[in-house]
């Protein structure tokens, strides 16, 4: 069984431009990362590269099936 550290809304989210990633703070310092690719692909779990902590992102996957972005 997958442990969440939280359930966060697309919403809460930041867009960052530049790495074309959505990212939010993570608690170690750094920020969990989910790109329009992985929501393309029904992907709801947001990584820190820093730490091992994971969250799942609530999205309506229908707004990012016609995503073409590359990971």
């Amino acid at each position: 069984m997958v442990s969440y550290y939280d359930e966060l809304e697309i919403e809460d989210f930041a867009w960052d431009d530049d790495k074309q990633v959505f990212h939010y703070p993570c608690p170690c310092g750094d920020r969990f990362e989910i790109t329009r690719a992985q929501l393309s692909k029904g992907e709801d779990v947001a990584t820190c590269p820093s730490c091992s902590l994971i969250v799942r992102v609530i999205y309506d996957m229908m707004d990012y099936e016609d995503s073409d972005a590359e990971e």
